[in-house]
């Protein structure tokens, strides 16, 4: 065990601008080599904007905002031995000198703690399917935290209008980026329309900037997969259904049931799933570079 303090926390260059990008997607999104070309793609978009990429995990019990081209490798290879997870489980992991990979909420509560206002990722989690009571910690970080997350909505493996529901009742801001539907991941429609709605990115940094200004909390800042990367929404929901179906046949439940329920879309899409992970997740991170700019303008 090892003694952790708040200034254990290892970032870099503050002041600039700064997109958050999480570690579970490489640790556990995808396998090797894979995982380490998405990384690389996600830091690059980032790049592209001007903006600096800070991807998070925790190394040895310590958080670390950016990681190091070695420490992106290690991550990318090793993801099995890196721990996922939640902002609730960080004490836990950095007093016992632990290594993890960071879901939403994690590198949310991170982000903040670094001074980080931008966070680009794939999609939240949310509200399970059935009567479960299965509520992503997801949704109570973006309700805690003043940092924008941008997402391709929420899985779509979950229930997309209890999720939208919960949101509201958190009070988190819910915004669409050139869109008018809460997005469903790798689907570009869910028939779930969205009260707010803006196409330019400074509008998006004032309406962050007036938020943080007045009250307290996430904006949530959804964008749509590209369209030549997106799955039919019926195609979609099809697949999910039968990945449901799967995981009670199984009994599988908990903590494993996302885990086992994209695995099961991955092998019923194919590659299909793969390239609109990719592609979502680039989008989002060079929206978050955009955005990250906008905000730091004087």
């Amino acid at each position: 065990m090892r003694n952790t303090t708040t200034t254990d926390l290892v970032t870099s260059e503050p002041g600039a601008a700064r997109v958050a990008l999480e570690s579970t997607i490489i640790a556990h999104g995808f396998p090797f080599p894979v995982n380490e070309a998405l990384a690389g793609e996600l830091e690059q978009a980032v790049r592209a904007t001007g903006a600096v990429p800070q991807t998070i995990a925790i190394i040895d019990g310590v958080p670390t905002v950016g990681l190091t081209p070695a420490q992106l490798r290690h991550l990318a290879q090793h993801g099995a031995a890196y721990r996922k997870v939640a902002a609730s489980d960080l004490a836990v992991v950095c007093v016992r000198g632990a290594s993890a990979a960071t879901t939403v909420s994690a590198t949310c509560a991170l982000a903040a703690a670094a001074g980080i206002s931008v966070f680009a990722t794939g999609g939240i989690g949310g509200v399970h399917r059935g009567d479960t009571g299965d509520i992503s910690q997801d949704l109570s970080a973006l309700a805690q935290h003043n940092v924008a997350v941008i997402s391709a909505g929420a899985k779509s493996i979950l229930d997309l209008p209890r999720t939208l529901e919960m949101l509201e009742t958190l009070g988190v801001l819910v915004v669409g980026y050139q869109c008018d539907e809460f997005p469903a991941f790798y689907s570009r429609s869910s028939g779930l329309r969205l009260e707010h709605k803006t196409g330019d990115v400074a509008e998006l940094a004032e309406i962050c900037r007036w938020r943080w200004r007045h009250s307290r909390g996430g904006v949530l800042v959804v964008q749509p997969v590209p369209a030549e990367a997106a799955v039919p929404s019926d195609e979609g929901e099809a697949a999910v259904n039968e990945a449901l179906a799967a995981a009670t046949h199984a009994g599988v439940a908990g903590k494993a049931l996302t885990p086992f329920l994209l695995r099961h879309l991955a092998t019923a899409l194919g590659g299909r799933f793969v390239a609109a992970n990719r592609a979502l997740a680039v989008a989002n991170a060079t929206l978050g570079g955009h955005l990250a700019h906008a905000l730091v303008k004087p």
